[in-house]
């Protein structure tokens, strides 16, 4: 061959190498026909609260009475609580559906799922009021981290609300969290429990076994089961009390946690200055305060989280913390995650020039987390919980009305939060 032939082909590679070794393309992935999303819950300690984003407090709904409603896996009241949503893309304007669960969970052979209504839209009226004028609170904040009973070097984190700029929050309110908001009822969504059935989950009830949706418009053959890795957590049974010179936080272990996370957070006394002191702690070994984080996360960001020490490991069965951080009055909460489990049909082509068009899904999640209030011993604690227990240890004089006055704290502090977001940023 000769040399500019030679050439000419050497420059025509320059042009198909590249082609050549381009990635693949792309898998086309088509959104499920059907779809499905059930959030377990267990939490125990603590006092009944009502359902709400990361235990906001809101209306009541269904938390009295011993009743239920949609959003309890949210609300931090002691039970063990389901929530399922359903929608098909065959039939925007579903209205009802059942799903079909294994005789084990006492409440067979089916549940009614249920779309809430479309209410009338009221309209705006042209005075609306304006917000009012936002003064940032007086007080301050701190913040501390990781496992021991000493405070580290460079803790903790103060933050004065009344001094404090949009970039002294950023450094201060980090709250690591991954949560993804599922659907919920709406028009064209059933789900469970609703205004038909509200019916609690029976003692003893386990989720292991054949599940199936239908209704009109659900696909065909929308039929799943779930392991014991999956079903409903047990109670995570926790306590708090002094060792040397910190606060230990102990549970027991759990087969089906892969992961554990503590966070505390109470008021300090400042009746002689006047002004608040609200104190902060987690298990993480990297600065966070928390609110993110106990509540459902991901397969991929525990294991994530893990090995940036963030989470504590399945193995774990305890954590100290300074005394400086975790007081008396303290309210604090342990959460055991459960692994996500997120099922398909057909399972998604390996081959990716072949696409994938799934017939249905479905996304379960599950924790357990429990709350530890001040002033409660472990035998409290368990009672609470649900555990063995004396019955005088379970009428404890005063236990109540603390975890009111808890409760009602840690209300105080998401308000100043929300107000601090508020104030910096206008929203």
């Amino acid at each position: 061959m000769s040399s500019p032939s030679r050439l000419a082909l050497a420059v025509s590679g320059l042009f198909i190498l590249p082609s050549a070794l381009a990635a693949p393309p792309a898998q086309k992935v088509k959104p499920p026909v059907s779809q499905a999303y059930i959030d377990l819950a267990t939490f125990s300690g603590g006092m009944p609260m009502p359902p709400g984003a990361a235990g906001m407090m809101g209306s009541l709904l269904g938390a009295r009475n011993n009743e239920n409603s949609f959003g309890m896996t949210q609300s931090q009241s002691p039970g063990r609580w389901m929530d399922v949503t359903l929608l098909t893309r065959n039939n925007g304007k579903l209205r009802t559906a059942t799903q079909s669960v294994p005789a084990g969970a006492r409440m067979g052979p089916v549940l009614n799922l249920l779309a809430p209504e479309q209410g009338p839209v009221e309209p705006i009226p042209d005075d609306t009021p304006q917000p009012a004028k936002f003064e940032m609170p007086k007080g301050k904040m701190y913040l501390y981290w990781g496992c021991g009973a000493e405070v580290r070097k460079g803790q903790p984190l103060v933050i004065d609300l009344a001094k404090m700029d949009a970039s002294q929050f950023g450094k201060f309110f980090q709250n690591r969290s991954a949560t993804t908001r599922v659907p919920g009822p709406a028009p064209g969504r059933p789900a469970w429990p609703n205004k038909t059935d509200a019916r609690r989950l029976p003692d003893g009830a386990s989720l292991v076994g054949e599940h199936a949706f239908a209704g009109d418009g659900v696909v065909d053959g929308f039929r799943f089961s779930v392991d014991a890795r999956h079903d409903l957590m047990p109670a995570v049974e926790a306590s708090r009390g002094e060792a040397g010179g910190g606060v230990l936080f102990r549970w027991k272990p759990m087969q089906q946690a892969s992961a554990w996370f503590v966070q505390a957070m109470g008021m300090r006394d400042t009746s002689k200055g006047g002004e608040m002191e609200m104190v902060y702690w987690s298990s993480s070994e990297l600065p966070d305060m928390g609110m993110g984080l106990v509540n459902y996360q991901p397969n991929g960001s525990i294991a994530k989280w893990q090995k940036e020490k963030v989470l504590l490991p399945a193995s774990a069965t305890e954590c100290v913390a300074p005394k400086e951080a975790v007081s008396a009055m303290s309210m604090s909460r342990v959460i055991a995650y459960g692994e996500e489990l997120n099922m398909a049909y057909p399972p998604r082509p390996q081959d990716p020039k072949v696409a994938w068009e799934p017939q249905w899904d479905v996304k379960l999640r599950l924790k357990s987390v429990a709350s530890l209030m001040p002033g409660m011993d472990g035998a409290m604690q368990a009672a609470m919980a649900g555990q063995d227990g004396e019955p005088e240890q379970r009428q404890a004089p005063g236990s109540v009305a603390g975890a009111a006055k808890e409760a009602a704290k840690e209300s105080v502090t998401r308000g100043v939060v929300d107000s601090v977001v508020r104030g910096l940023f206008g929203r």
